[in-house]
């Protein structure tokens, strides 16, 4: 390994996960590899200095420079100094979400060759859908597409949260992952979410789209994200509806969505045409504005959106 690592990416997840491969690696070639940690928040002139010097009872030395996007001219100034002198037996591992701070530094990094770990932003469904899929592959499992569409609505909101409900049905069950097997583990979280009052709601479904909405309020859900979901299923609709004929993952690919995005959006549309869709957006975008200040009740705002909804796509 060189001697030099930059972990670059806002992604936390990922950088605690390549962080952590580093430091095993580094501790399976010297097991008793001293760590050092230090934020560049809270960082003192000189700190790397001394950290870095040779200590009097020798051994391997792996110092950790954390958030170089944040970091101050003193910790940019030691870094600069430590990379034109460094240290025999230190490796150095630098840590860089994003933007031009420590700018510098990072190109020195790596003209020196530092081995470079991606930890890439991970924010759409596509994403999620990309990683949760990962997950189950590392683990040597197989989940099926509607289980990871299911287990996204569930939990996806947060990355980390999204990793440990991999893990967990990972550890919990034997077997390929399923609608089934998701839903006995995360159905309350599911049918709790603005996505489950979309489905109902974009299939023409009022009684049940209404349901789910009074569960999903009662649960403490706030109505701002399930009409934020309503719009994201009908700008789908649109978006698939017009990409034309091909092959679900060519389609994603163009229109960045997940490839089960676009084979639910694809079912979703019949019954549905131009006018209707249209009709919907609109009572859509009126919900928006009510639901963030200019309406009384925001949950009677959301009621009359999935109405309206339901209403454009039975009556075609």
């Amino acid at each position: 390994m060189p001697p030099l690592v930059l972990i670059s990416g806002p992604e936390v997840v990922l950088v605690e996960r390549a962080l952590t491969a580093t430091v095993d690696e580094l501790r399976h070639a010297a097991p008793d590899l001293d760590v050092v940690r230090l934020t560049a928040a809270t960082y003192d002139a000189g700190s790397l200095t001394m950290h870095a010097s040779p200590s009097l009872f020798g051994g391997e030395k792996c110092l950790v420079v954390e958030d170089l996007d944040e970091a101050s001219d003193e910790l940019q100034d030691d870094l600069l100094a430590f990379l034109a002198a460094p240290e025999p037996d230190v490796t150095l591992v630098v840590t860089h979400k994003a933007g031009q701070r420590g700018k510098k530094v990072l190109d020195t990094l790596k003209k020196q060759g530092a081995r470079v770990l991606e930890a890439p932003a991970i924010k759409t469904d596509r994403d999620k859908t990309d990683f949760a899929m990962h997950e189950f592959r590392r683990a040597r499992r197989k989940a099926t597409p509607d289980a990871v569409r299911a287990l996204i609505e569930a939990v996806g909101k947060d990355v980390r949260e999204l990793a440990a409900a991999c893990s967990q049905l990972v550890a919990d069950t034997t077997g390929v992952i399923d609608e089934q097997l998701v839903a006995r583990y995360h159905g309350g979280k599911v049918e709790a979410t603005g996505f489950r009052v979309a489905d109902a709601a974009v299939a023409g479904n009022p009684g049940e789209a209404l349901r789910l909405l009074r569960h999903a309020i009662a649960t403490g859900v706030d109505p701002v994200p399930i009409v934020a979901v309503l719009a994201q299923q009908l700008r789908q609709l649109v978006k698939v509806g017009s990409a034309g004929r091909g092959r679900s993952a060519d389609i994603a690919r163009d229109l960045g969505m997940a490839p089960w995005q676009v084979d639910k959006a694809r079912r979703g549309l019949s019954g549905w045409g131009p006018e209707g869709l249209a009709d919907s957006i609109q009572a859509v975008a009126l919900a928006d504005f009510e639901v963030k200040g200019g309406g009384r009740d925001p949950v009677y705002a959301v009621e009359r959106a999935i109405l309206t909804i339901t209403e454009a796509r039975t009556g075609r």
